[in-house]
């Protein structure tokens, strides 16, 4: 019997869903960072800050970021003291653009990138003391796997920070915010990067996220304890940690 499993609203074969997503990503990374901007009104840079203050890797630590993308959560971890963050994405072109950021910016040194999947992650069990995941968990086809995999790589005493799109909690806002994601980003998305459609998947992807509470339901069967999150910009995004004992 086929497996199946959504991308956006549509329901589609579980195995197809990683190459689907794969081409949405090969089609927005070169306006990645633009339509970023655009999107969230700026927001997100906001929202990374407070998530890299969240994940709070020092010196003597490893982080590995998951769906790494362009960079923005890594040079920031970096840039507030993580002594090396291993990059990995999945997606080999949005790896390519932040591995030409980071030469840019100076960041190389202490920097490692590594495509991957982040359902089977390529690091020795007890590996690293962070793990983080921005904006990534939600395009994954087995989520619950992804945060086994995190559990697994960390080691005692660390912790694995998610963040991502939620469950807005002022009522008041919805029919705004379903405009906004569901009208104007396809529009920008058509204008800016030539492509509505995949601005369309990612604004029903996050309609598709479990909220808050399930998703800290899914962190504690994964083994983390101690889970809790934090809600940025009314629960637009949100924080998730747990930490590893």
């Amino acid at each position: 019997m086929t497996q199946t499993t959504d991308f956006g609203f549509r329901t589609v074969d579980r195995e197809a869903k990683a190459s689907m997503v794969r081409e949405v990503f090969n089609s927005v990374a070169p306006k990645y960072d633009v339509m970023n901007d655009l999107m969230s009104l700026g927001l997100h840079r906001a929202w990374k800050h407070a998530f890299v203050a969240a994940i709070g890797a020092g010196p003597g630590d490893t982080l590995l970021d998951l769906a790494a993308g362009t960079g923005d959560v890594a040079f920031l971890a970096k840039k507030r003291g993580a002594g090396k963050v291993i990059l990995s994405d999945i997606n080999a072109a949005m790896l390519g653009v932040g591995q030409g950021r980071a030469l840019q910016k100076g960041l190389a040194e202490g920097l490692e990138f590594v495509c991957s999947d982040a359902e089977k992650i390529p690091l020795p069990a007890g590996s690293v003391e962070r793990v983080s995941m921005a904006f990534g968990l939600r395009n994954c086809t087995d989520k619950d796997a992804v945060l086994r995999e995190g559990f697994r790589v960390l080691r005692p005493g660390g912790r694995m920070c998610v963040l991502e799109f939620s469950n807005l909690e002022v009522e008041a806002l919805k029919p705004l915010y379903d405009a906004w994601s569901f009208k104007v980003l396809p529009a920008i998305g058509a204008k800016i990067a030539k492509d509505a459609e995949s601005y369309q998947y990612l604004a029903e992807s996050i309609r598709m996220f479990p909220d808050q509470p399930t998703l800290a339901g899914m962190m504690e069967r994964a083994g983390f304890e101690r889970v809790k999150w934090q809600n940025l910009s009314g629960g637009i995004v949100a924080i998730h940690t747990g930490w590893k004992f």
